[in-house]
């Protein structure tokens, strides 16, 4: 995957991940669509996915500093 493209990704799910697990967009969205009973589960989901995707952010980085440092 190209090193842009992963820094995108990696910067995009870590905002939409700390965005659901900050603020309750998740529970007001799960209330109106009917999945209330759902809502005592997020963080199951929500903290991991935060986790993977800082960790995405932090390599795609890394790799592209490494990959400028040996090319110039």
């Amino acid at each position: 995957m190209d090193d842009k493209k992963l820094v995108t990704t990696g910067i995009a799910g870590t905002i939409i991940a700390a965005l659901c697990c900050f603020t309750p967009v998740l529970v007001i969205l799960f209330g109106f669509v009917g999945l209330s009973a759902v809502v005592g589960y997020l963080d199951y989901v929500l903290l991991p996915s935060l986790g993977f995707f800082i960790l995405l952010t932090i390599y795609a980085v890394w790799r592209r500093q490494s990959r400028a440092t040996t090319q110039g």
